[in-house]
């Protein structure tokens, strides 16, 4: 595939995913245009193997309240032909979750925390 001008296009790739062994999305949105695709999974497996397939090198992590709950999003984009691409993950967390964020792990080496 050499461009994703088309809504065809665009879902031919996640058909391309699925194809290959791929879990679907739960929640696909493709706007207008097809400048950006957003896939939706259910976990950190998917999201995973989706962002590999895809090739999304970039990461954003947010923690946020949600009404009392606390969820942490994960996104992975890539671009891909003028096409912003993004795989999302919300999953939900607990204190002992965030406190692990502030720990640093002493094992690892420098450059890794």
């Amino acid at each position: 595939m050499t461009e994703l001008a088309t809504r065809a296009q665009a879902f031919g790739l996640i058909a391309e995913g699925v194809a290959a062994g791929l879990s679907a999305p739960w929640r696909l949105y493709l706007a207008r245009g097809c400048r950006y695709l957003s896939l939706s999974v259910a976990d950190r497996d998917e999201w995973n193997a989706w962002r590999i397939h895809l090739g999304c090198p970039e990461l954003s992590v947010r923690v946020y309240d949600a009404g009392g709950e606390i969820r942490r999003s994960s996104v992975a984009e890539v671009v891909l032909d003028g096409c912003r691409i993004s795989v999302e993950l919300v999953e939900e967390v607990s204190t002992a979750d965030l406190e692990r964020l502030l720990v640093v792990d002493p094992a690892a080496e420098p450059e890794e925390r």
